[in-house]
């Protein structure tokens, strides 16, 4: 009997704080059979009320790894991070392409009154899901976030080549996401 794998998928969640992310997440975990990495779920249960960006890099990383693993073993998977920055997405499209997988990129925007609104309700209904942000952080983080293009989220351009000084994605990949504290 010869048994047939199909194609994993990767699904990457792009967008700032309060934008509907991780709804979507968990949406494409139940309907895509989806292995959900969510980092906010992880960095809560092992800090707390704190959120230090270093153990956030290693906790995204460590996760990364698992995804990429139950990419190989055939599962589709759904990266719950913001990825505000091109090269991780990049980083990430590469990854998923070296191990046969496919890549569907969601992008989410809202105007900042909505995401004020939305991040008010959830500090008001849920705080144990997430950290105070400020009106100032918002606006900061908008203005920090790249935003991708539409052949970026359709998969038809063309990946870029790694930043200077890295040779590959790969070695990237674990800079930007180092294995440990240290």
């Amino acid at each position: 009997m010869r048994v047939m794998m199909r194609q994993p998928t990767l699904f990457l969640t792009v967008g700032l704080p309060c934008t509907d992310k991780t709804t979507a997440a968990r949406r494409i975990e139940i309907e895509r059979a989806a292995l959900r990495l969510t980092k906010d779920e992880w960095v809560k249960a092992l800090y707390g009320h704190e959120n230090p960006p270093s153990a956030g890099d290693v906790i995204e990383g460590r996760l990364i790894q698992i995804g990429l693993r139950a990419l190989e073993l055939g599962n589709n998977v759904v990266i719950d991070y913001g990825l505000w920055s091109r090269n991780e997405r990049s980083a990430l499209r590469q990854a998923a392409a070296d191990r046969g997988a496919l890549v569907e990129m969601r992008y989410f925007e809202l105007t900042p009154a909505e995401q004020r609104s939305r991040r008010d309700r959830r500090q008001a209904e849920a705080p144990h899901t997430t950290w105070p942000m400020s009106d100032d952080e918002l606006a900061e983080w908008s203005a920090t976030i790249e935003i991708p293009t539409r052949a970026e989220l359709d998969g038809s351009e063309p990946l870029d080549h790694p930043p200077p000084g890295f040779s590959t994605w790969d070695e990237w990949r674990e800079h930007r996401w180092p294995p440990s504290l240290s």
